[in-house]
């Protein structure tokens, strides 16, 4: 990568693969147009992901030539893998990234970065299907597009309006809580990055887009969509409410054996088992849910989320105790077994509740926004 002498407020990625034909007119005309249009620091990043022809002869080039105009080389191939090098090399309080084709309008450049310079939002995108986007494309890719992001709503409850588009941005330091946890190195680095950024309570700000496909894309769409399949399946699987309802079970399971333990084997009184069963396991519940189920970190505000996890158990436990209370009123003497099922089954109703709680009061993000990003 060529010498930068500091580091800009904005540096924008261009991923590129084979790209001898377009490579030099791409990087010529968002260099106009950054120098003349943008009103912040800025650097382009021509990230070349092991290309075999002339890519890397042109893009060193245009970094030798152009001010502000940088050039990285990869050994392997993915997008993702090109991302995640450029970003995590740079210094800039924002990144951002575009495909080598230009389809977006740059134009949509200023609203894109802005807001993450502000502290407004922590990640952008631009959608070509949110009111306001103009595109133009086949219907065949139209099908794909609106089809794909249609899965991502139904199944990982995405609330962003296009997950695909080649135009995006992120603060520094939003990347930086982001980045380690996402695992593609290919074309679904995107989706995954969006997914983990919303169910982490990052703000997404989105951009309609001036958009024209470009018709000598080299995109294997069956491959790309056979592997953006298998990534849904894998944060379907690794979503918050799987995570929480795992987490549930091995608690239910250790609060059974506790409770069967010392109201049996130690003869401590249902009433008083329950309390200790469920005080046990509530602390290791917390702390499972805390790191596991909304992958917070570190120490900061671990006091007050064990303080309001403490008040979700006092919740559960006066349910768990009341439907003890109402079963000991029916019969003064029922069967350990009946106890413990009346138990569990409070327990389990009781989850709903306590997920509620602690998504949205436990551990919910600080409700102020970043301090805004200002110039050094």
């Amino acid at each position: 990568m060529s010498i930068v002498t500091s580091a800009p407020q904005v540096e924008i990625v261009v991923p590129v693969y084979n790209e001898q034909a377009t490579l030099e007119t791409c990087v010529r005309r968002l260099h106009r147009f950054l120098t003349a249009e943008l009103p912040f620091s800025w650097r382009i990043v021509v990230a070349d992901n092991a290309s075999v022809d002339a890519t890397e002869r042109i893009g060193r080039a245009l970094a030798g030539e152009l001010r502000d105009v940088a050039y990285m080389r990869l050994a392997q191939k993915g997008r993702g893998r090109a991302l995640r090098a450029a970003w995590s090399a740079s210094g800039a309080r924002v990144v951002a990234y575009m495909d080598v084709d230009l389809s977006t309008d740059l134009r949509a450049l200023l609203p894109l970065v802005a807001p993450l310079l502000s502290g407004h939002s922590d990640v952008a995108i631009g959608t070509r299907l949110a009111h306001g986007a103009r595109v133009v494309r086949g219907p065949k890719r139209e099908l794909i597009s609106r089809s794909y992001n249609a899965i991502l709503h139904t199944v990982l409850r995405a609330r962003f309006s296009d997950a695909q588009c080649g135009f995006k941005a992120v603060r520094a330091d939003a990347l930086a809580t982001l980045l380690p946890d996402v695992k593609d190195e290919g074309w679904f680095f995107d989706t995954e990055l969006l997914v983990l950024a919303q169910r982490r309570g990052l703000r997404i700000h989105e951009v309609p887009v001036d958009w024209v496909d470009d018709p000598d894309s080299r995109v294997d769409i069956v491959s790309t969509a056979k592997a953006d399949l298998l990534g849904v399946w894998r944060l379907l699987l690794d979503s918050p409410i799987v995570r929480f309802m795992s987490v549930g079970v091995a608690s239910t399971l250790a609060y059974a054996l506790l409770f069967v333990l010392l109201s049996g084997g130690l003869a401590l009184g249902a009433a008083l088992a329950n309390v200790i069963a469920l005080g046990t396991t509530a602390v290791a519940n917390t702390a499972a849910n805390r790191r596991w189920t909304f992958g917070i970190r570190g120490s900061a505000e671990r006091v007050r989320q064990y303080a309001q996890g403490v008040v979700v158990f006092v919740l559960t436990l006066a349910l768990t105790s009341g439907a003890l209370a109402t079963l000991h009123g029916i019969d003064a003497d029922p069967a350990g077994w009946v106890q413990l099922s009346v138990l569990v089954i409070a327990g389990l109703a009781a989850t709903v509740t306590r997920y509620v709680a602690l998504k949205s009061w436990v551990f919910v993000r600080a409700v102020g926004r970043p301090t805004p990003l200002r110039d050094a």
